[in-house]
């Protein structure tokens, strides 16, 4: 991973912080399509709930070995056992409300996969109409928090039984998968996430 500080970049990542340079760089707002991978950024979003995300973005590796590589088939299958080794770990966000939120939440994309045949992918891209919503901010700080497809993708996620998934957390999952691209046009990456 190489860090070029200087590169003109969205007003919120620290220039100097190589691990946020490269997660802005490569990772925030490029496109994501797969089931899989969005359920596992769905269920970091809800994991930010409160936090700073370099606090998540700090912990991902082991949150992300902790918890089965946030598989949901896996995670769906989570005992008491499995609870008590999560609230126990260090190494990850040990909130019991979170951690049963994650078990719960792939419980759920389980039961949309397979008695309702749903994409998971397909499900949550439909809140935009399958592409991008493509923003042209000045500053970072322009952007809204919410917008009425992350009030409306919230509003559907917790009437499904999904915790941690209010509209302000599902606008910056927004964000993060690429439905939205927020990044600054005067950003380096802008242009990128727009093709």
């Amino acid at each position: 991973m190489t860090h070029n500080p200087d590169l003109p970049r969205c007003g919120w990542v620290p220039p100097a912080d190589e691990l946020y340079c490269h997660y802005h760089d490569t990772e925030w707002g490029v496109p994501i399509r797969d089931s899989k991978l969005l359920f596992s950024k769905l269920i970091q979003d809800g994991m930010q709930a409160g936090l700073a995300w370099i606090t998540i973005l700090r912990k991902r590796d082991t949150i992300l070995e902790a918890f089965d590589g946030l598989d949901p088939d896996i995670i769906a299958n989570y005992t008491d056992k499995d609870r008590e080794r999560l609230l126990a770990d260090p190494g990850i966000i040990r909130s019991k409300l979170k951690i049963n939120a994650a078990i719960s939440n792939a419980q759920i994309y389980i039961k949309m996969r397979d008695e309702e045949g749903l994409d998971f992918s397909e499900y949550l891209w439909d809140f935009v109409g399958g592409k991008p919503i493509i923003n042209s901010w000045k500053k970072f700080k322009d952007a809204p928090v919410d917008s009425p497809e992350s009030i409306a993708m919230a509003k559907d996620l917790k009437k499904r039984g999904f915790k941690f998934v209010g509209p302000v957390i599902i606008y910056a999952f927004m964000q993060a998968i690429g439905m939205v691209n927020d990044h600054e046009v005067g950003c380096h990456v802008y242009d990128t996430c727009n093709k």
